[in-house]
């Protein structure tokens, strides 16, 4: 991984040897010289993804959500988690937006039935910001969330009884 910093406030996109561009955002600026102290002295960047991921993990915490993404993105998924050596998507259904010292967040979630979806939407939101800010230092100034579907107790039982291999 290329790590690339860039003046404060402005985006770079770093390009890895002709892969997928990433962008990345300054959050903090520095002076250079032995007679700066060490706070000060170079800077610092965080890249989309990393917002993407703190913001993943924190809403999959709460009780209640059972999944990410929309119908499309959590079959792929499925799909990705059974191939051996696959590693879980936490970014699955989070798209952030990061500017120079602020972000915000789009959830598409899918929630456990029974429980109460505002007191769901209500406990990610909190949690999603406080994870943020403290990890990357960003303010969060929105976090959308999504209903996508609602997750029904049966539909683990008919996936199983489905199969036709035991």
């Amino acid at each position: 991984m290329t790590t690339q910093t860039a003046p404060a406030g402005k985006d770079v996109s770093v390009s890895q040897g002709g892969k997928s561009t990433q962008t990345m955002t300054a959050v903090a600026s520095g002076a250079t010289g032995a007679d700066q102290p060490a706070l000060d002295r170079g800077r610092t960047s965080i890249a989309d993804v990393v917002v993407v991921k703190v913001a993943g993990i924190a809403a999959r915490e709460i009780p209640g959500v059972y999944d990410m993404g929309g119908g499309l993105s959590r079959t792929i998924g499925a799909v990705r988690d059974r191939v051996p050596g696959g590693r879980p998507n936490v970014g699955r259904g989070v798209k952030v937006e990061v500017g120079e010292r602020q972000t915000a967040i789009d959830l598409d979630l899918v929630v456990e039935y029974g429980v109460p979806i505002t007191d769901v939407a209500r406990d990610v939101r909190e949690n999603v910001i406080s994870a943020v800010e403290r990890i990357t230092g960003l303010d969060v100034v929105e976090v959308n969330v999504t209903i996508n579907d609602v997750h029904l107790p049966d539909d683990d039982t008919e996936a199983a009884a489905d199969s036709r291999v035991e």
